[in-house]
């Protein structure tokens, strides 16, 4: 099942290597929500895996994103007892800005990466 969230980026980590096939990067969203009056402020870590590793790249620390994600969870036993952890697995993201009303923004970027360069618009109209 896939989530979106929309906030402000406000980190981005390294990219490690965690075994020779397998590397993950992760970076973090600001989101604040009017809760009664009240403004609540929470802060969502995300990880991309593999090949979107670089996503985060093409975007700038304090731009608004719409974050595309899966929720994974492991379980593992160490020491005899049992662990759990849970990933929000980022795979596409979205730069956000106003649009020209004022109220409703504008997706920019949206596809994460570009179409393949032999891709033909064949379309009648």
């Amino acid at each position: 099942m896939a989530y979106e969230i929309v906030g402000k980026l406000v980190a981005k980590f390294e990219i490690v290597q965690r075994t020779e096939t397998f590397k993950t990067r992760e970076f973090v969203i600001e989101k604040s929500e009017d809760i009664g009056g009240r403004v609540i402020t929470n802060y969502v870590k995300f990880q991309c895996v593999q090949d979107k590793t670089a996503m985060p790249d093409r975007f700038n620390l304090g731009d608004e994103v719409k974050v595309q994600f899966n929720i994974k969870g492991t379980k593992w036993m160490k020491d005899g007892r049992e662990n759990y952890i849970t990933n929000l697995d980022a795979w596409r993201m979205e730069t956000l800005k106003m649009g020209q009303s004022g109220s409703e923004p504008d997706s920019v970027n949206y596809n994460d990466m570009p179409p393949p360069a032999e891709a033909v618009d064949d379309l009648p109209f």
